[in-house]
């Protein structure tokens, strides 16, 4: 993927539309005359956390029309992928990108709320992109994946882990900026059962290392169980991601399906334990689903998997 930002103009005539699960996908308004009309979405009465949209879905967009799309949607910001693939920033031009693209939503009200990374342990370039994001302001970022290695002993790996681990938090706590773990589904992840990351992190500094809890993942991987990851992992959540899936049977056999949010099985009485929880935000918006086929059809779906979500955390919504 190339590191220079595209004109709204020229992506819309080089990229293509069709949406992809899990993929980083192009988006932009459909016609460029239409989008300078757009005015910024109201925003919804204050609530106790912020709520951002990850770039991911359109990383060919350029920090202007990224803000546009932000402020049309009705996000309060972005996560916004600093990585080598699926990325709207080179890790290389961090130092180039990241503050054009925190002054482009700045100037519509918005923000880079964090950063995800391919980061996993000290390394000289991830220093520069940890300084450069604290002195812009972005006090928070996602790690990148670690994973088990087959046919070894688990305990090992997780002493491996912890230190790394470790010296990373120490970085962090250098610096003035909070990484969190994510508990991504899958059979080799590192953090997806929750409690292997609490046990590495638990003897850490909380305002150095945490959990990216993502309610999504949670419930795919404890089923019913998704309660007693959320109350173990939320003294030290960073960040709470929300997306939702649903269990298919294909012909291959069962398969979770990421899905709009509402769709899907995440049970939305998380979201009354996390108004209960001293969590101050932010809330993530993520979009791991197929969509549709045009640009407008996907800000559609952007705002209504918002509404649904504002609603959620809404005081009103509680049962």
């Amino acid at each position: 993927m190339s590191s220079t930002p595209l004109s709204r103009r020229k992506f819309l005539q080089t990229t293509s539309l069709a949406a992809g699960v899990g993929a980083a996908l192009p988006w932009a308004f459909e016609m460029e005359a239409a989008a300078a009309q757009t005015l910024p979405a109201a925003r919804p009465p204050a609530a106790p956390w912020k709520v951002i949209g990850f770039s991911k879905p359109f990383t060919n967009l350029s920090p202007d029309d990224t803000a546009d799309l932000v402020a049309d949607v009705g996000w309060d910001g972005i996560e916004c992928p600093v990585r080598k693939s699926a990325t709207h920033i080179a890790p290389d031009r961090v130092e180039e990108q990241l503050p054009k693209m925190v002054e482009a939503l700045k100037k519509r009200g918005r923000e880079v709320s964090m950063i995800t990374t391919d980061i996993t342990g000290v390394s000289a370039q991830a220093e520069q992109i940890l300084r450069t994001a604290a002195r812009l302001g972005i006090r928070k970022y996602r790690l990148g994946s670690l994973h088990y290695a087959a046919g070894r002993s688990i305990p090992e790996q997780l002493g491996e882990f912890k230190a790394r681990i470790k010296d990373l938090a120490q970085l962090n706590q250098s610096i003035g900026i909070q990484g969190g773990i994510q508990n991504h589904s899958g059979r080799d992840y590192f953090g997806a059962p929750v409690w292997d990351a609490f046990e590495v992190i638990r003897d850490l500094p909380a305002a150095s290392m945490g959990i990216a809890f993502d309610i999504g993942h949670a419930t795919l991987e404890g089923g019913l169980s998704w309660p007693i990851q959320a109350q173990l992992a939320e003294p030290r959540y960073s960040v709470v991601y929300v997306k939702d899936f649903r269990w298919e049977k294909q012909a291959a056999g069962w398969k979770p399906v990421w899905c709009a949010l509402g769709d899907g099985m995440v049970n939305r009485k998380f979201f009354d334990t996390l108004r209960k929880a001293r969590f101050d935000g932010p809330v993530c918006q993520h979009h791991e689903y197929e969509m549709g086929k045009t640009p407008s059809e996907n800000i559609r779906h952007f705002k209504a998997d918002l509404k649904i979500l504002r609603g959620w955390l809404s005081a009103e919504a509680a049962s």
